[in-house]
Order: C-alpha cells, then sequence, then structure tokens
C-alpha cells in the first residue's frame, strides 16, 4: 500500500479498481460481498489523505466515476436509433458518471472536514456523509435514485424485509454501515473490543435475517383472495425500431391481440407496456375500433401507455380502456426523463438543433396528479417507467389502495444490464410500501411481485407472452409507507448525535 500512496497513478488506478469493483455488487450479478472489500479500502485510503480536501475529494469523485461507468454504459444505448445523437455517445458515457460521481467527492470532501481518525468515529462520519449526499442526489435536479450500494441485496429478500420499516434511503446508510464494519480490525483497538464488535456485528446481521425469514414464512400461510377476474399482464417484446420505421399499427395491433389471447367468456383486464402504439396519438387509435370490438368482449378492461395530444400539450398516459376504447381512467406521466422525453432549456437547445430522444421534436408535458384509480372493487397506484425508482413517493396522497401498477418500455436499454437495474426498484417498492406490483414491460421484465418482493412470475426480456394473475393476497400498510422519508431524517439524526457524542468525549 505504501508504493500505491505515494504513486498518484497507482492511487488513482486503485481507487479507479475499488469502484469498479464495486458495482459488481449490483443487479445482475449481485455479489454484494465484494463491498467488504472495496468500501473499506475507500476508508482506508481517505483516512491516510484526509488533511488533503482536494485530495480527499478526487478519491471520492474517482471512485464515484469508476463505479457509474461501469453500471450505467447501457444508457448510450438509447442514442443509437438516430444518426443525429451517435457523436453524443462519448459525451453520455463520461459526463453522466463524472456528474453523479461529484456526490461521492462531496460525500469524502465533507469527511475530511471532520478531522477523522482510524476509529469507530470515522465509519460514522462516512456513513452520514454518503447517506446525506445519496439522497441529496436522488433528488436533486429531478432526481436519478439509481445504483444505491443497498440494490446489492436484492436477491436476499430475508435481509430486506426491513425496507418495509426503514425505506430505501434509511436501509442504504444501514448497509454502508456494514460494509465499513470491518475496517475495525484494523484500527489500534484492543483484541476484545473488535471481537466483541465483531459478534455484536454477526448478531445483528443474522436476527434481521432471521425476522425476515419469518416475516416471508409468515405470509405464506396468508390466504389467498380470488379477485373475481382475470388479470393479463402481457409482455409484447416489440423491437423498438419499429417506432422509428412508421410502420402501419394495424399489424402491431393484431400482433398484441394475438399475445392476449382474449377469451370473451372470462371476465379480464389486459395489461399493455408504456407507449407499445409509440408512434400513433389515442386519437389515432379510434381509426382502429372494429379490431378491439371484434377481438374483445364487453367483460373486458385494457390497460396500455399511450401518447394523448391534447390542448397543444403531448402526455405519456395510461389509459383504463373497455372494447369500445371508452377511457375509464388516465393517468399522466409526472416524472418525465430529461432528453428522453423533454428538452430541458428547450427553446435555446432547439434553436442549436437539438430534439428529446424519443420520436417527435416536441416535448412531453408533465401532469403532477397521481390519484389511485378503481377497477371493480380494487384500486392501484399507476407509474410509468421511471416512477418507479423514486422511494418514499409513490402514494402521494397517502391513501389505502390494494397493488401498484408499472408499465414500462425497456427496448431503451438494449440488450444490457438496464433492464434488471429497472426492475430491482419494483422489489424493493413493493417491501417499502407492503402491495403487491405488477408490471408490463416491453422489451424489458414483466412481472408479478407480492408485496415481500417474492416474483410469483415473470417474463424476461426476451419473453414474449403473458402472466396471469387470479388472485390476491391480504396486504397491510407498512411503518414506512405510513411515514415515507422522515424515517430516513430519523435515522440521520442518530448518526450526528453519535458524531458529537463521540467527538466530545474525543475517543
Amino acid at each position: 500500500m505504501t508504493l500505491i500512496y505515494k504513486n498518484q497513478i497507482l492511487l488513482y488506478s486503485f481507487i479507479f479498481l475499488i469502484g469498479l469493483i464495486s458495482s459488481y455488487s449490483l443487479p445482475p450479478y449481485n455479489l454484494f460481498y465484494l463491498n467488504f472489500f472495496s468500501y473499506p479500502a475507500l476508508l482506508w485510503i481517505l483516512l491516510k489523505f484526509s488533511k488533503y480536501k482536494l485530495k480527499s475529494f478526487n478519491i471520492g469523485w474517482m471512485f464515484g466515476f469508476s463505479y457509474f461507468i461501469s453500471n450505467l454504459y447501457w444508457i448510450t444505448n438509447s442514442l443509437t436509433f438516430e444518426d443525429a445523437f451517435k457523436p453524443l455517445i462519448p459525451f453520455a458515457l463520461f459526463l453522466i458518471p463524472l456528474f453523479l460521481g461529484l456526490f461521492y467527492g462531496l460525500s469524502t470532501l465533507t469527511f475530511s472536514f471532520l478531522n477523522p481518525k482510524k476509529n469507530f468515529l470515522s465509519i460514522l462520519i462516512l456513513v452520514t456523509s454518503l447517506s446525506i449526499f445519496e439522497y441529496i442526489r436522488s433528488f436533486i435536479f429531478g432526481g436519478f435514485p439509481w445504483n444505491l450500494i443497498s440494490f446489492s441485496f436484492v436477491k436476499h429478500l430475508e435481509f430486506i424485509q426491513l425496507l418495509s420499516i426503514t425505506g430505501t434511503y434509511a436501509f442504504n446508510s444501514i448497509i454502508v454501515l456494514l460494509f465499513l464494519l470491518p475496517t475495525i480490525l484494523f484500527f489500534n483497538y484492543k483484541k476484545n473490543l473488535k471481537i466483541s464488535i465483531f459478534l455484536l456485528s454477526l448478531l445483528l446481521f443474522f436476527t434481521n435475517y432471521f425476522i425476515g425469514y419469518l416475516n416471508l414464512k409468515n405470509y405464506e400461510l396468508t390466504e389467498n383472495k380470488d379477485l373475481g377476474f382475470n388479470i393479463k399482464i402481457i409482455s409484447p417484446n416489440v423491437n423498438i425500431n419499429r417506432y422509428f420505421i412508421n410502420e402501419n399499427p394495424r399489424k402491431l395491433i393484431s400482433e398484441l391481440i394475438d399475445i392476449a389471447d382474449p377469451n370473451p367468456q372470462n371476465e379480464t383486464l389486459f395489461i399493455l407496456p408504456e407507449g407499445i402504439l409509440s408512434n400513433i396519438y389515442f386519437e389515432d387509435l379510434k381509426k382502429f375500433k372494429n379490431l378491439f370490438l371484434n377481438s374483445f368482449s364487453k367483460k373486458h378492461k385494457i390497460i396500455l401507455g399511450m401518447n394523448i395530444y391534447e390542448n397543444k400539450k403531448i402526455y405519456n398516459s395510461l389509459l383504463v380502456l373497455d372494447n369500445e376504447l371508452n377511457i375509464l381512467g388516465r393517468y399522466n406521466k409526472n416524472k418525465l426523463v430529461p432528453f428522453g422525453e423533454f428538452l430541458p432549456f428547450e427553446k435555446t437547445l432547439g434553436n442549436l438543433g437539438f430534439k428529446k430522444i424519443t420520436q417527435g421534436y416536441q416535448s412531453f408535458s408533465a401532469d403532477k396528479e397521481r390519484d389511485s384509480i378503481q377497477l371493480n372493487n380494487y384500486k392501484f397506484i399507476p407509474l410509468i417507467c421511471y416512477e418507479v425508482i423514486y422511494s418514499g413517493k409513490i402514494n402521494k396522497n397517502k391513501k389505502n389502495y390494494d397493488f401498484i401498477l408499472n408499465i414500462s418500455e425497456d427496448g431503451w436499454f438494449g440488450d444490457s444490464i438496464g433492464p434488471y437495474q429497472h426492475f430491482s426498484h419494483s422489489i424493493f417498492r413493493s417491501i417499502e410500501e407492503g402491495k403487491p406490483l405488477i408490471r408490463s414491460s416491453n422489451n424489458g421484465i414483466s412481472a408479478f411481485i407480492n408485496p415481500k418482493g417474492q416474483v410469483v412470475d415473470k417474463n424476461l426480456t426476451t419473453d414474449k407472452g403473458f402472466i396471469e394473475i387470479t388472485s390476491l393476497k391480504k396486504s397491510n400498510k407498512t411503518i414506512f409507507s405510513s411515514h415515507g422519508n422522515k424515517i430516513f431524517f430519523y435515522f440521520l439524526s442518530f448518526y450526528i448525535s453519535l458524531i458529537f457524542f463521540f467527538k466530545t468525549r474525543g475517543n
């Protein structure tokens, strides 16, 4: 390590390496144990250079840049569909990770200002600063809470049942603390104290695991309640390139009907993905009304994502329709994707020849309302695409509902790790909210997830077909669904209080 400390090239190469290693703890790899090396290594390097503020910032920035460039490279795939965007690929590949890495840099800079020593206090300081700036990253400039390190545990459902109490951001702080604890073994503490801390950490880890295990087992004993109708989650796997060639919508609608395989005698709700007919507006869909009348009966309802042109505005909408294409329910997307669905500083950038990545030149408009939609005796919260990634922002009105419905188009990710990362948020939201989550995705993972985050059934990115649901288990509100991200601030207050306590004791 001495050689690494003295050589700047070796130092930043090593930091780049440990950031890269951490990225492999995320979906779809889920090698969470790698962080027991990378995070202590980061802390140890920071302790060595903490008196140098700029270097402390650069260490965190390099770690964050490496972490994000290796797990967000798929963003550039969205720039490959039109030639005009291809020159921007190198900028997107490097500038986005550089920007997101700033939050790690600000975390380590804050860490250096608090004069950390080689003791437990340094762990608390780094946990607190990382927790604060990861939270800020999740909301500033619209926010992008993608790939928090806590998602490395998404495959370990027993452990993440804690989300129903803590939510993602408080849970993320616990995970960072867990990964940093091995550093204590290298501090100048008495052997008995090190052993005690190690055993206490193991006890808490396995206690949480055991409680989560019992939680899942108890849920298995819960009775299924018949819906009184069927739900079909449609996974079309329509190549996104077809939207750019002005294909006749009739052909695509016929394909979707074939996949849905409607039975006129069964009362059924068909759920289709976001923007599945994105090359036409809803007003144009009425030209194909006979296709729906001939294929669906009065016992059928259809949910699909469509673009609506209204009052000179375009909305990315989720519609509930009957077989005559009457609108029974509607939700307009609240959180739009920058550059994907709207062009920031549109007047200025538009004059320079820029446009949004999706079809057309005019930006989508965002709505502010998100109310539950009722179907029969059930209410659901509608979410479109990456709206599912915002912890604590699902149920704006805090009213009770029965399930979460997320429709998405993941074709923009290409054949990459992106759809798996996107899907992991659905598991976290179901546990946090204590509600089943139904997800219909084109070129992504369609699934039915129960309130404990267990995937009851799914279609992978390459699958074409449907998932059928006939019953739901009873679900209850969770502590997090009632209190939201206030819980994160309770944790933050606790960490800060501990820091002041140890600071005043001088130990």
